[in-house]
Formats: C-alpha cells, sequence, structure tokens
C-alpha cells in the first residue's frame, strides 16, 4: 500500500505577500472612508421608509450571495463544473 503523500501547503511567496499587504491596504483604505462619510452625516435623519428600503437592500443582498453561493455548492457536488 503506497504512503499518504504529504500534503502541506508551501509558504507564501514574495507575490503572495504582496498581494496580501495590498488587499489589507484597500480594507483600510475602505474603512477609513467609510467612517468619513458616516461622521461627516452625523446630522442627517432617516425616514422610516429609509430605514425599509436600507434593510429591504441588506436583506436581499444577503439571500442573492447566500442563493449564489448554494448554486456553486450544488453544481461542485454534481459535477456540473467540468
Amino acid at each position: 500500500m503506497p504512503e499518504p503523500e504529504n500534503n502541506r501547503n508551501p509558504p507564501l511567496s514574495l507575490g503572495g505577500w504582496i498581494v496580501i499587504i495590498a488587499m489589507l491596504a484597500l480594507l483600510a483604505g475602505a474603512v477609513w472612508y467609510a467612517v468619513q462619510v458616516w461622521t461627516a452625516m452625523r446630522g442627517v435623519a432617516m425616514s422610516g421608509w429609509g430605514w425599509l428600503f436600507l434593510i429591504l437592500g441588506i436583506v436581499v443582498t444577503f439571500l442573492v450571495g447566500a442563493g449564489l453561493m448554494a448554486l456553486v455548492f450544488y453544481s461542485a457536488r454534481h459535477d456540473f463544473d467540468r
């Protein structure tokens, strides 16, 4: 019986670290911008309709993402993605 292969992943290359650092920098910039916009709109009031549509947008976005992920897993499980 053959011995199982060692499936450890090799360490990240320099390019991989550069991509991770670039993505973290983009995330930090997006968070900084979101905080700046959020605090600049401190005195703005939102109506009940605004809150309703904000919540509906969040729910619909979540459902679309979950549905697409379900399709990806279904496709992979049933060998449709060959």
